[in-house]
């Protein structure tokens, strides 16, 4: 069973990533909780804004949090994502210390905690962290598939439930 704090929080990130898509940034939102549920960061995709090939939503938050606390070990802390990690922001998340990584829909292209990479799985890494799947999944996938559905015939908005 998913716990409702958990629901709760990829709420936010939905929200977050909603915002990516008004701005035509894929929209992937994440937050960083700490070990008491309070927000420590929140952010969403700004590749094209930023013009940062590294600004996804994760890093952002990342960034964002370790600047808060003043330290670049997040101890304690969860990660919730719209959309499974890909590589560069998983491996961040490891070398990070994150805790435990909460993500809504799968991502068969480029993720890296379960469907084409496994990393917080992989033996060879000093840190492991908890994944969490599927939590909000149908709302984080219909919000990214209508965003790539609408980039094809040029019409994007966001359709909310």
């Amino acid at each position: 069973m998913i716990h409702e704090n958990h629901i709760n929080l990829m709420k936010l990130a939905l929200a977050e990533a909603q915002k990516a898509g008004e701005l035509q940034e894929v929209p992937v939102g994440a937050v960083l909780a700490d070990e008491n549920g309070e927000i420590l960061s929140a952010a969403f995709n700004q590749v094209i804004s930023l013009s940062d090939p590294t600004a996804h939503a994760e890093i952002l938050a990342l960034r964002k949090a370790c600047q808060k606390i003043g330290n670049y070990r997040l101890l304690n802390t969860t990660l919730y994502v719209t959309i499974e990690p890909c590589i560069m922001c998983m491996g961040a998340a490891i070398h990070a210390r994150v805790s435990r990584v909460v993500f809504g829909a799968a991502d068969p292209k480029w993720g890296a905690a379960g469907s084409l990479y496994d990393l917080p799985d992989d033996s060879r890494l000093n840190h492991h962290p908890e994944i969490i799947r599927g939590v909000c999944e149908s709302e984080c996938r219909i919000l990214i598939q209508n965003f790539f559905r609408a980039k094809r015939t040029g019409l994007y908005r966001i359709i909310q439930d």
